[in-house]
């Protein structure tokens, strides 16, 4: 006899907060833990199509380790480097950048400022504060880094974790498979399958995507001769996964910035501006309907509103697993939708006829 609704919803509460509370306690310890999970989630579609190939599961996590391993060392030394020296060259720089606005402005629109504005002081300022909270901010989110994550997490356990995870993630999800509660099977896997279609086609996807648009726009505007590129670059593809906020952020970063280096030069200016346009293109028409498809995904404030929430209440550990747990209840809420709506309470009266 299967139990009552009141006790079945009392156990999963239950579950749920020992969830939440394992989160609050423990971000830190099982960080190392959820990166390698979402690392093995990733690469386990690679891992399949390796096994179709004719490659063992071994075989196959083993190739995929090896050649993860050699892409990460040649980011950590040849990208990472330029990256952060590039980041800490434009804070810098952000005050000379900000006097050559004002000079512009008042050349250009001297009705616009006066000496002694309000609009005149807070320019003047806006370099010094971006040169003093921002290089702050940077050596803050390095040593917070080097400190939360430990470089023996990141060098060893992660990879170690994530190698076991995807060489038995099958195994995984059959014993899974095997303690779901036999009446309500059906349904969890139901609603587990729609849960990863569409982390599948955010995050594996739209990660492929940020990817992709990000090595694009670094390359393309390092080419033209933009002195930043490689950090607008980077920028504009870490917040792609938002629809068109990349584009707009990045565009107007690496225009600003081309006004103030290619002054003078528009054919340098017009190809940085081109750069963007064709991006968006390749994003609308090729991109995003190859690799993301046409499943649900994550609406962006839906999204936004995950990402602030976990983030604020647990930290870098909550971010991680906002995306996932932020797409289970999309799914739950649009499965209670669908009850919602069969149920008499959505039917009334007129649902009583029709039984």
């Amino acid at each position: 006899m299967a139990l009552p609704i009141q006790d079945q919803a009392k156990y999963w509460g239950i579950s749920t907060l020992i969830f939440f509370a394992a989160l609050w306690f423990m971000g830190d310890v099982i960080l190392p833990f959820i990166l390698g999970g979402a690392i093995a989630y990733f690469l386990d579609p690679v891992a399949d199509r390796l096994e179709a190939m004719g490659l063992s599961r071994v075989a196959a996590t083993t190739l995929i380790t090896v050649v993860a391993l050699v892409i990460f060392v040649v980011m950590v030394l040849a990208v990472v480097p330029t990256l952060v020296q590039q980041a800490t060259s434009l804070i810098q720089t952000a005050p000379q950048l900000a006097s050559d606005l004002q000079a512009f402005l008042v050349e250009r629109f001297p009705q616009l400022l006066e000496p002694g504005s309000t609009v005149s002081q807070t320019l003047s300022g806006i370099g010094e504060q971006v040169k003093e909270k921002g290089g702050a901010l940077l050596q803050t989110a390095l040593t917070s880094a080097a400190s939360l994550l430990n470089v023996l997490m990141l060098l060893v356990i992660v990879p170690v974790v994530a190698f076991y995870l995807l060489l038995d993630w099958d195994n995984m999800i059959a014993r899974i498979d095997e303690l779901l509660p036999r009446d309500h099977a059906p349904v969890v896997r139901r609603l587990a399958g729609q849960i990863d279609q569409t982390l599948a086609s955010f995050v594996r996807g739209m990660g492929t995507v940020c990817l992709v648009l990000g090595t694009y726009y670094a390359v393309a505007l390092m080419l033209v001769g933009l002195q930043f590129g490689l950090v607008v670059g980077f920028l504009a593809g870490l917040i792609t996964f938002i629809p068109y906020v990349g584009a707009l952020v990045g565009g107007a970063l690496a225009v600003g910035l081309a006004l103030f280096q290619f002054w003078g030069d528009w054919l340098s200016i017009g190809l940085v501006g081109i750069i963007f346009a064709i991006g968006q293109v390749i994003e609308g028409n090729v991109l995003t309907p190859k690799l993301v498809g046409s499943s649900v995904g994550l609406h962006p404030v839906w999204l936004l509103f995950a990402l602030s929430i976990f983030g604020t209440l647990f930290g870098f550990v909550g971010m991680l697993v906002a995306v996932p747990v932020a797409a289970s209840i999309g799914v739950l809420v649009r499965y209670a939708a669908e009850q919602y709506k069969i149920s008499r309470l959505y039917k009334g009266h007129a649902g009583r006829e029709e039984d």
